[in-house]
């Protein structure tokens, strides 16, 4: 039997809204339960959407308008950087397009994607915004008919992706979590799928408690990206 010898290391990283921030896109994990002034339940939710859906239409057109003026980081080109060594997945509960435009070659979104809309009733029927039309409304109709809203997996929704993102981690040589409070589940749940002995690298400047296998690194994203790759090995010169 011979083995493959060329096969690169497979690095998992599950990135959430501290890896964006340093690209100006707000969160609200640090902000008593309010985003961008309003009540995180009114405007993630899928209670919040029945009850208003015009509002969470222009709360998700706003986000847009924000992404569209972003620029992806130190931090997210690390990540593409460190593909010369390792296959790396992105697992992200972020919804916007950083990593893709950074130039991530393998991205899975848990929480859905801004730049997408879906259809009320199929939520498997999935279309992109166009740069020039990214506003939506409780009329707006896909190319099919349907009517459609933001692509965002709404609190009090399932996760598909949740599943896939599981399978990725278990395959992991080396997972590392970047930006997130360790508290959104399922999310947080993904560090438990980890192989025995995988290393694990855990960055955010302020970290969650962790298990004391988890290698700490109390940095924002773009600063604890460049101690990583030094304890990885691999340099972006």
């Amino acid at each position: 039997m011979t083995h493959d010898t060329t096969r690169k290391p497979v690095l998992v990283v599950s990135t959430g809204a501290g890896i964006s921030a340093e690209s100006g896109i707000k969160t609200f994990r640090d902000a008593d339960g309010l985003w961008e002034n309003y009540p995180v339940m009114q405007v993630a939710s899928a209670e919040g959407f029945r009850r208003d859906p015009e509002l969470v239409h222009e709360f998700y057109n706003a986000r847009r308008r924000q992404l569209v003026d972003a620029l992806p980081n130190a931090a997210h080109r690390a990540l593409v950087e460190i593909e010369k060594h390792y296959e790396v997945y992105v697992i992200t509960q972020n919804v916007d397009d950083l990593h893709e435009r950074a130039g991530s070659s393998h991205v899975l979104h848990l929480h859905g994607e801004l730049m997408k809309m879906r259809s009320v009733s199929d939520p498997d029927y999935i279309e992109p915004l166009d740069i020039e039309h990214l506003e939506t409304t409780p009329e707006t109709r896909g190319k099919r008919g349907d009517l459609m809203r933001p692509h965002i997996v709404f609190f009090q929704e399932p996760v598909p992706n949740i599943e896939p993102a599981m399978e990725l981690v278990a395959r992991a040589d080396v997972f590392v979590v970047i930006g997130t409070s360790m508290a959104v589940y399922p999310a947080a749940g993904l560090i438990r799928c980890v192989r025995a002995g995988v290393p694990i690298y855990y960055i955010d400047p302020h970290p969650a408690p962790t298990p004391p296998d988890v290698t700490v690194i109390a940095e924002p994203a773009t600063k604890g990206m460049e101690t990583l790759m030094k304890m990885l090995h691999v340099s972006d010169k």
